[in-house]
């Protein structure tokens, strides 16, 4: 017998074939079709202006162009709108009410989804930890003593982080080649996207909370592209961990994917080398089975697909993530983003980056149109996505593009 889930169905034609956004996902964003930012979910190929329905909830919450005030009202808010929203475009008598408030997708424009309070980026894909690992210090060595027991991260750039469709100019900074003494200045030669996944915070904390709690916490998820300035980040690293590496820009997806669309594919985080300490130990599964796959285009020419891989894959989830993101008593806020770190898989076409793609340059790959790329040349538009398939339906997130620009002279 099928689930309820899957059976469900929309009167909008075009939410019940080939489209991420079927009646099960209803993912929230903010768009402009002329008029101004405007609060919306995505249904088929259209986006229904939520505002302007009969929402049963204090209007206040939509007046403003994101969804932080949503947010900070809280699950039981956040189960009453998709449960009416769900009513709204299933229900064909409701036809008549909702239908003049959507818009076409391919007419409008979209924004930030959500005002990002603070980011923090995660380095907690396992796959990942040892390419990287055994580039730069062997196999025997790739990881660092601590990765098997901790979501190593660090604290970046909330002022950086871009919508989808948003250019990203290469950046300068100081790079110093191998055999040189000191280094010199000027634009990125090795810059890179990195294959993550973005969990936003919903609830506040102020003070240490539980794997558990930190799952509750959680709203939803956007695919995230960690742009990174490799020999940027060569150089500047030690001792700190990086700073302008990955301050240039971080790409997020339009389409805020909630953790209630996402619950029918909870999977387990791989089997641990080490037992985890009891904080960390999660009491159900934490991860999602969510396909994904980076696209790279060459300026004027068609798109390779460069890498597929699945969320399933890290090593620790986002709620272990936050959990430990609070265990000094850090304060979490409503809008706090959290990078799950590079996804990658075992094999090589399943690798999130164009440096384990290219095992560091020196392995460079080929791209349909017969380019070969080892780091990300000017004019190359990376395009991620990923879905969750269920039983004749996906719960997609869109895309998440950028168009890699020219450094340009410092300064202009």
């Amino acid at each position: 017998m099928k689930d309820a889930r899957e059976m469900e169905t929309s009167w909008l034609e075009s939410a019940n074939g080939d489209t991420d956004f079927p009646i099960q996902n209803l993912p929230y964003g903010v768009f402009d079709a002329g008029s101004g930012a405007r609060m919306g979910v995505a249904i088929g190929d259209l986006i229904l202006d939520v505002a302007a329905v009969d929402h049963g909830l204090d209007p206040a919450l939509f007046s403003a162009p994101s969804w932080n005030a949503v947010m900070a009202a809280g699950p039981e808010v956040w189960a009453r709108l998709r449960a009416r929203l769900t009513e709204l475009l299933s229900d064909e008598s409701q036809r008549a009410a909702v239908e003049p408030h959507l818009v076409a997708q391919s007419g409008a424009r979209m924004l930030m989804p959500l005002e990002v309070v603070e980011f923090t980026d995660f380095y907690a894909g396992k796959h990942h930890a040892m390419n990287v690992g055994t580039m730069f210090r062997g196999a025997e060595n790739a990881l660092p003593p601590n990765w098997l027991s901790i979501p190593i991260g660090y604290n970046g750039r909330a002022s950086s982080v871009v919508v989808s469709g948003t250019d990203v100019r290469r950046p300068h900074g100081q790079l110093k080649a191998p055999d040189a003494e000191l280094p010199h200045f000027g634009p990125c030669k090795r810059f890179d996207l990195e294959l993550e996944l973005g969990a936003i915070v919903g609830q506040p904390s102020t003070g240490p909370v539980s794997v558990a709690a930190a799952d509750e916490m959680i709203f939803g998820y956007v695919l995230l592209n960690d742009w990174s300035a490799r020999d940027i980040q060569a150089w500047e690293y030690q001792p700190l961990g990086p700073f302008q590496a990955k301050a240039t820009a971080t790409t997020v997806s339009p389409w805020i994917v909630t953790k209630a669309a996402l619950e029918p594919f909870r999977v387990s985080t791989p089997a641990r080398e080490r037992d985890l300490l009891p904080y960390l130990q999660e009491p159900q599964p934490m991860l999602y089975d969510i396909d994904l796959e980076v696209g790279l285009a060459p300026e004027g020419k068609d798109e390779s697909i460069i890498a597929r891989t699945n969320y399933r894959e890290m090593y620790y989830s986002a709620a272990q993530q936050l959990c430990h993101h609070t265990t000094s008593g850090c304060p979490m806020r409503v809008g706090d983003l959290l990078g799950s770190g590079t996804i990658s898989g075992a094999e090589k076409h399943q690798r999130g980056s164009m440096l384990e793609l290219s095992w560091g340059g020196k392995e460079p790959i080929t791209l349909d149109s017969g380019d070969e790329r080892s780091f990300l040349e000017d004019g190359d538009t990376l395009t991620l996505r990923g879905a969750a398939k269920g039983e004749g339906y996906r719960i997609g997130f869109g895309s998440c593009a950028g168009k890699v620009t020219p450094a340009g002279e410092f300064g202009a």
